[in-house]
C-alpha cells in the first residue's frame, strides 16, 4: 500500500506565501508523475501543477509565475511553494502520484484559505 501525507496548508493573507509538502511511504515502484491537484467548493477538481520523474513540469495558467512545484525522488515528496495567494486560490489541495505502469493515488488533502 501507499500512503500520501500532505503537510503545510493553512490560513493566511493575501498576498502571503505557503508551502505544501507530500511524502509518499510504504511499498513505493517507480513513480513517474508527482503533481498537485486542488478542489473550491461547488467546482471540479483541477489540476495546479505536476512534475515529471525528469523534472518537466507544468502549471494551470492562474498560477504560473507564483507557484512552484519541485521534488525529492530520494525522499519520494514533492513541494508546492505558493506564493503572492490569493482569495481564489482558496481550496482543499491534494497531492497525486502516478507510476510508469499507471497507478494513481491521492493525499486526503489539506485545506488552504487565504483571506482578502
Amino acid at each position: 500500500q501507499v500512503q500520501l501525507v500532505e503537510s503545510g496548508g493553512g490560513l493566511v493573507q493575501a498576498g502571503g506565501s505557503l508551502r505544501l509538502s507530500c511524502a509518499a511511504s510504504g511499498t513505493i515502484f517507480s513513480i513517474n508523475t508527482m503533481g498537485w491537484y486542488r478542489q473550491a467548493p461547488g467546482k471540479q477538481r483541477e489540476l495546479v501543477a505536476s512534475i515529471t520523474n525528469r523534472g518537466t513540469t507544468t502549471y494551470t495558467d492562474s498560477v504560473k509565475g507564483r507557484f512552484t512545484i519541485s521534488r525529492d525522488n530520494a525522499k519520494n515528496t514533492v513541494y508546492l511553494q505558493m506564493n503572492s495567494l490569493k482569495p481564489e486560490d482558496t481550496a482543499v489541495y491534494y497531492c497525486n502520484i502516478v507510476y510508469y505502469r499507471g497507478d494513481y493515488f491521492w493525499g486526503q488533502g489539506t485545506q488552504v484559505t487565504v483571506s482578502s
